[in-house]
């Protein structure tokens, strides 16, 4: 027999006119994620159904954890409408969680959508939760303070389960456009990709890397943190742009104190040129307002000049707590602060111009021989690496 899991969604369900698209994205990413394995996702009434054989529900979970569009999911048991049959699985339900030494403190939920049945929602709790108390000795109801709950969902089937984990929410990834990250090694940009995530969109992410100022650990490091986000986007294509020898042209031929400045200018150009191939809509950075010093507003106004592209900055108004905190909730922190730099940090002024006159960088910038050549050049030298989404079991 398939194992069953009942999966709830949220946002996805105020679309009206535009649900079912959401719908039919959320269930090719919920099988996209187990992929190789068989499985079959179905959908009636505003819950999922996801049927597969021969995994363990800990492997399960750890995908469905990652799925953008799931609210809640739980190991569930269908069956006959019939009270015999919700007894059955309400016993499995129960044992499970006395098994698992939870405690012996317990009450029935019954949600009927099936409104021909001879029972209401009170009538089935009362009668499943008093034949489960009579079979089980030592159970205590409590439905103010219970150790945990059975409940039941009565639909065109009886299903029935125990504890929900809670999902990730937001929007399937691929419903809300396509995005280039600029993926840095540090703990805000793969926050920056996991919250345009949430909101449906699909990246591709653009590395900076300056070898020999960089170590080859720093783009490990950075493979590593798109590996890290991959299941949360569902796959993800990195390109590794080589940034040597544009670097080192801006710093030959502006003020020391601008240089962070156009640095990112060039890692904006050219991945706004890699966009454009990939048809991705939009730039996403780690910025956050006043973090550094090329992230003031002023700062901010001179790299989005540089591009047309929309920037979106999702971490823009989050200090940096925050930050850390949803870093570590993807399990990203300990790989982005592993001691390697990037090439920003390696090329940072000791005074850098926090409020910097928009006309007269663009005039600097204009000053660098060679520039378009050497954007052009880097980009095609970048090389490609694809990460799915799927963790395949051990």
């Amino acid at each position: 027999m398939s194992d069953l899991y009942l999966i709830k969604i949220g946002e996805i369900t105020l679309k009206k006119g535009n649900r079912g698209l959401f719908e039919r994205q959320l269930k090719n990413n919920i099988k996209k994620i187990l992929r190789p394995y068989p499985t079959r996702v179905t959908n009636r009434s505003g819950r999922f159904y996801l049927e597969c054989e021969g995994l363990d529900e800990e492997y399960v979970s750890s995908c469905l954890s990652k799925v953008f569009g799931i609210v809640g999911y739980t190991r569930s048991y269908s069956c006959a409408k019939e009270l015999d049959a919700l007894e059955e699985k309400a016993l499995l339900v129960a044992q499970q969680n006395i098994d698992a030494g939870v405690g012996m403190k317990f009450k029935v939920e019954t949600r009927r959508v099936d409104k021909s049945l001879p029972l209401d929602n009170y009538g089935y709790s009362a009668e499943i939760g008093g034949r489960v108390f009579e079979k089980i000795p030592g159970l205590i109801v409590d439905v103010k303070n219970p150790d945990w709950i059975i409940h039941i969902e009565l639909r065109e089937k009886g299903y029935v389960y125990g504890f929900t984990h809670k999902g990730p929410g937001g929007l399937p990834v691929h419903s809300g456009g396509k995005g280039m990250l600029l993926l840095s090694g540090g703990i805000d940009s793969p926050v920056a990709g996991y919250l345009m995530a949430k909101r449906g969109m699909s990246l591709d992410a653009v590395y900076f890397h300056t070898p020999p100022y960089t170590s080859p650990e720093s783009l490990e490091k950075v493979k590593d943190l798109a590996r890290i986000i991959a299941p949360w986007t569902g796959g993800i294509t990195l390109y590794t742009v080589p940034f040597t020898d544009v670097q080192v042209q801006i710093n030959r031929s502006v003020r020391p104190e601008t240089t962070t400045l156009h640095s990112r200018a060039a890692m904006m150009k050219i991945a706004q040129s890699m966009a454009h191939k990939r048809k991705d809509l939009a730039l996403i950075t780690g910025e956050a307002l006043s973090q550094v010093a090329s992230q003031t507003v002023e700062s901010l106004a001179y790299t989005n000049s540089s591009v047309d592209l929309p920037v979106f900055r999702p971490l823009i108004g989050m200090d940096k707590e925050e930050t850390i905190l949803i870093s570590r909730r993807i399990e990203a922190f300990d790989t982005s602060t592993q001691p390697y730099d990037d090439c920003c940090s390696l090329f940072s002024p000791d005074h850098p111009d926090v409020r910097p006159d928009l006309k007269k960088t663009q005039s600097e910038w204009e000053t660098i021989e060679g520039m378009d050549a050497l954007l052009a050049e880097a980009e095609t030298q970048a090389e490609k690496f694809y990460f799915p989404p799927q963790r395949l079991k051990e």
